[in-house]
């Protein structure tokens, strides 16, 4: 057929024009998709996943450290019987009366995924009958001003999809949670383990709440929850699938006792949460950016042998001083804690610090004082020194945790 005078206007594109992995940055670059042809709602998240087109919003990946590659604290802590942050930043541990458990930075990955490090618990003393309010929960805590363009609290609240490569001696069901702090409202999802020792992919996605905003500032707003143990007092109502105000009883209904035997591993890598419907793939970082958003909330600042990482000087023969200069802007002024670590004057060698006389800090830089058990040259300028031979062990760590 032909035209004269009129050149016709083509059809635009629709998704089944749209083969995976065609439409390349290439191809886009050289002009050869223009807007025109390409009709509205059609090039959907899952076709830019799936081709080259990859990872196009910078760090929509809500959770810091997801890819569990941050560990300042430490590698691998035994005979934890209680909450805290043990080993892989951002991996908060509640645990309440459900067994002995060692975690660690494991290097067991789902094969040809990327990941190098993934988050191992070991269960080392089982607990094969808990109590009402016995938990074993891992927990990841955001910042409310890191989530108002989930919109939530108005009409037009944005889904949020978790995905998470997980590995379980324990088949069945497991329980993951989103908990609103700020309004005290959750909603939970099932996933199950349907092979022992097993990496498998889940991918799970929570409809938007219109009741309730997050507060725009920098505390906890909204966590996820990993259930791994759950008493009846979290488990013995109806399972809360949509968003409504907290009933305990209704987190965690059908979760497995992963912490039954001496035997179960449960482990856990590339933890992603995003607005949305649709899980996109995993968002990695280069490590140093991933490391300078865990340093927000902790820094571990020494370490090498004999190294002197902060200078002062002696305000007296017993207490010396310090300015202590953050590697990040931290998220509120932190808690100083220390470990075997020394002052030096350079006549004055080795004094060591047993314990802290007072600190000051802003998000920025502060100034600590360490009182120490032998006489210092007053006034004399002084360094604080890790003590040889303790490797990462050796230092101070500042903590602004959620």
């Amino acid at each position: 057929m032909s035209y004269i005078g009129k050149t016709p206007t083509p059809a635009p594109l629709t998704s089944s024009d749209i083969t995976d992995g065609i439409i390349t940055s290439a191809k886009i670059a050289n002009g050869g998709v223009e807007t025109v042809d390409i009709a509205d709602a059609n090039v959907t998240a899952a076709k830019l996943a799936s081709g080259t087109v990859q990872n196009q919003s910078s760090f929509k990946n809500i959770i810091q450290n997801g890819d569990m590659s941050i560990a300042q604290r430490a590698t691998s802590v035994t005979g934890i019987t209680g909450n805290g942050y043990h080993t892989i930043d951002r991996m908060f541990l509640g645990l309440t009366s459900a067994g002995t458990w060692t975690q660690s930075q494991s290097t067991d990955v789902p094969t040809g995924q990327g990941f190098a490090k993934s988050l191992k618990m070991d269960n080392t003393t089982a607990d094969g009958s808990l109590s009402a309010g016995d938990n074993c929960i891992i927990q990841i805590r955001s910042e409310g001003q890191n989530l108002q363009y989930l919109k939530k609290g108005t009409s037009s609240a944005e889904s949020i999809t978790v995905s998470f490569w997980v590995y379980a001696t324990k088949t069945g069901t497991n329980i993951c949670e989103l908990y609103d702090t700020d309004n005290t409202r959750q909603i939970s999802q099932a996933y199950t383990i349907s092979s022992s020792n097993t990496w498998e992919k889940k991918t799970l996605t929570f409809a938007g709440d219109t009741t309730g905003a997050f507060g725009n500032d920098n505390g906890v707003s909204l966590t996820l929850l990993f259930w791994l143990a759950a008493g009846s007092n979290f488990s013995s109502g109806t399972l809360s699938t949509t968003w409504t105000s907290a009933t305990n009883a209704n987190r965690a209904v059908g979760q497995v006792n992963n912490a039954d035997s001496t035997s179960n591993n449960f482990y856990i890598t590339g933890i992603q949460m995003e607005a949305g419907t649709t899980a996109s793939e995993f968002e990695f970082l280069p490590f140093d950016a991933n490391l300078g958003r865990c340093q927000r909330y902790f820094q571990f600042i020494g370490g090498a042998t004999n190294s002197e990482f902060a200078v002062g000087h002696s305000d007296s023969t017993t207490v010396s001083s310090f300015l202590i200069n953050f590697m990040k802007t931290m998220r509120a002024a932190p808690t100083l804690a220390y470990t075997n670590i020394v002052v030096t004057d350079n006549v004055n060698y080795d004094l060591t610090v047993n314990s802290i006389a007072t600190s000051h800090f802003s998000i920025y830089s502060g100034r600590a004082f360490f009182n120490h058990n032998a006489t210092a040259t007053q006034y004399r300028t002084a360094f604080l020194k890790s003590i040889a031979n303790s490797a990462t062990s050796s230092g101070i760590t500042l903590t602004s945790e959620l």
